[in-house]
């Protein structure tokens, strides 16, 4: 037997296996701002100047809507602190993205970081001006000018979609490392690729 075949595993075999998890997370993280930026692209042509386009009976309006704030139009004079928090979650999953062992947890954390990217794009690159731009919404739900619903666009779906599986996978104590929380607290043995 050689010394290279008993020599204990080295971390370079652990990137490898976070490796499929981590593409999968960059895969869709890029799907999303993909679709996200085409959207808002075309609704910034198709809409902008017009009335708001009822689709479904009523169910689903499309219109332009330019949001300095957050979610529920939240923080509207603090556009630049939400780019800071954007740009803080967009390192902080690249920074754990390293110990994903979790299809699961990749699946989400793609779609959060695709969303966050998204919006990011906008309060870059958007009026009026850099860390200060206006997100693109879009769909209303239910009424136009979000009087029942706030407008919403491509990334926001995204972020609150990957939020709500990465509370799903807590709750069913999946790790981040692939491994199982029992509802006792401590780690059960063996990895899952959920």
């Amino acid at each position: 037997m050689s010394e290279r075949a008993s020599e204990p595993s080295t971390p370079s075999t652990t990137v490898t296996a976070a490796g499929p998890k981590v593409v999968l997370l960059a895969v869709i993280a890029v799907l999303v701002l993909a679709a996200d930026i085409i959207t808002k692209t075309v609704a910034v042509a198709q809409l902008e100047n017009r009335d708001p386009l009822e689709l479904l009976g009523g169910l689903v309006y499309l219109q332009l809507v330019r949001n300095p704030g957050a979610a529920f139009s939240l923080a509207t004079g603090y556009t630049w602190v939400l780019t800071i928090v954007a740009i803080a979650v967009v390192v902080v999953i690249i920074r754990v993205a390293r110990r994903l062992r979790s299809v699961g947890w990749a699946i989400a954390l793609g779609l959060v970081l695709g969303g966050a990217l998204g919006n990011l794009t906008d309060r870059i690159f958007r009026a009026p001006g850099p860390l200060q731009g206006h997100v693109v919404d879009i769909v209303s739900l239910f009424a136009p000018d979000g009087r029942v619903w706030p407008v919403f666009n491509m990334a926001d779906s995204s972020i609150v979609t990957g939020g709500v599986l990465l509370v799903l996978l807590a709750l069913l104590g999946r790790e981040l490392d692939g491994r199982r929380t029992s509802a006792r607290g401590g780690a059960e043995e063996g990895a899952d690729s959920a």
